[in-house]
């Protein structure tokens, strides 16, 4: 039964997209911790079993399945066995990313190499699933961009350090960014709602960044620090909740207040 808490996910089937990254396995906890019946869908299936082990464990109901973002037969029929199984989808979160470019001057090879999830994978998810939920009516799909998708490139951030920023990060983000509001409008009348959020840089404590690009970082912000990633789940299972469901067409950013300065 659905919960009478408005921000709660219990009674919400919801796939989530990459799950496995520093992020992604924030978000599942957020996910899997407001209630939801979670999917976590990869192409190795086997990279998500310690995760949802886990997070079962801890009694909250998660499980994985296979899929190949850049297969659209594959994407159906994911889609085909979770609507077989649970009845219905409710929402979908899109976390998957590929960032096989690693500067400028790079091959255009892994330009077009990273197309294939970031731009037509990404498309071809959303329509999917926002597809069978159109079809009963009712549903959410957030994405998840960057505050690389609404600004530039700060080169001052890098100085002095091995770090850097691809140019097709930057292009997907804000393709993402605008799309969204395109799959708002079309979904809109079929009660299915599209979001983005775009969190602003994280901090990993598993891969910690440079100390001078963590110091100029932090000063870039309102807060004066980088995220924490489960920092961005709550955005997310808002997002998700009927506690938004005047929300559409939306970009939220989480960014401790760096785009607004």
């Amino acid at each position: 039964m659905p919960d009478a808490n408005p921000f709660s996910l219990r009674g919400k089937v919801v796939v989530q997209f990459g799950g496995t990254g520093h992020l992604g396995r924030a978000l599942v906890s957020a996910l899997a911790s407001a209630g939801a019946t979670l999917v976590v869908a990869s192409r190795n299936r086997e990279s998500l079993t310690a995760l949802a082990a886990s997070e079962q464990a801890g009694g909250r109901a998660v499980q994985v399945d296979e899929v190949d973002i850049g297969s659209e037969s594959s994407l159906l029929a994911l889609r085909d066995r979770l609507l077989a199984q649970h009845g219905r989808i409710d929402g979908i979160v899109f976390n998957a990313v590929s960032r096989p470019m690693k500067s400028f001057d790079d091959d255009l090879a892994a330009w077009k190499s990273s197309m294939d999830t970031n731009a037509t994978g990404f498309f071809a998810t959303v329509r999917a699933f926002g597809d069978a939920m159109a079809a009963k009516g009712s549903g959410s799909i957030v994405n998840i961009a960057s505050q690389m998708g609404m600004i530039g490139m700060n080169p001052f951030l890098y100085e002095g350090t091995t770090m850097g920023a691809s140019p097709d990060y930057f292009f997907h983000k804000g393709g993402m960014i605008n799309l969204t509001r395109h799959l708002a409008s079309h979904y809109g009348s079929k009660g299915v709602r599209v979001n983005v959020v775009s969190p602003g840089g994280i901090y990993n404590p598993d891969k910690p960044q440079a100390h001078a690009f963590l110091e100029r970082y932090g000063k870039m912000t309102m807060l004066g620090r980088m995220a924490n990633a489960p920092e961005i789940g709550g955005a997310v299972v808002f997002l998700l909740s009927d506690a938004s469901t005047y929300v559409t067409g939306a970009n939220l950013a989480v960014d401790g207040g760096y785009t607004a300065k």
